[in-house]
């Protein structure tokens, strides 16, 4: 199943981690799954990432990882042989996202636009990662972009901080 609502459903919020020490990989993950978070997107920003990811994936059960900042094809590839369970990208092409569809596994894609939202709907998906959430407009712009969209649910990323996050849980 490419659409990743079931991944939106593990938390309502998704940490994004950046590792530079594959060594600090496992830790971090057992942290945040004793902390109560089932779910992590791992980026792909550092030359050791994917080792990060396949320690997380093979020694940390309890949390489910994804590996973000998919710009290519094969990055997505190599995640995914790394063992993330889903994929996230920034932006979405068509080229990319129909590649990222071909493995079969939940799919993030980013947009902030509503042209892109509807290229992604075209493809089935109704999760998407809206970024950069602060910088495209926060709250208000995805409020609008959302209206005539109700079907799809938004992971904002990007500039989102406690202040704008409107959690109704936490006010």
């Amino acid at each position: 199943m490419a659409d990743a609502t079931s991944i939106l459903n593990v938390s309502p919020v998704i940490p994004v981690v950046t590792i530079d020490d594959p060594e600090q990989a496992v830790p971090v993950a057992r942290a945040l799954a004793d902390g109560g978070v089932r779910i992590i997107e791992l980026t792909l920003r550092t030359e050791s990432a994917l080792t990060s990811l396949k320690r997380i994936a093979s020694e940390v059960p309890d949390i489910c990882v994804g590996a973000g900042t998919i710009l290519t094809p094969g990055q997505a590839d190599a995640a995914t042989a790394a063992g993330a369970s889903f994929l996230v990208s920034p932006g979405v092409t068509p080229g990319l996202l129909a590649h990222m569809l071909s493995i079969g596994i939940p799919v993030l894609p980013g947009v902030a636009t509503v042209g892109e939202v509807m290229m992604v709907l075209e493809h089935g998906l109704k999760a998407m990662k809206f970024f950069p959430a602060g910088p495209a407009g926060g709250p208000d712009y995805l409020a609008a972009m959302g209206a005539p969209i109700p079907q799809v649910q938004f992971c904002p990323t990007g500039g989102v901080s406690l202040s704008s996050a409107r959690l109704p849980h936490l006010a």
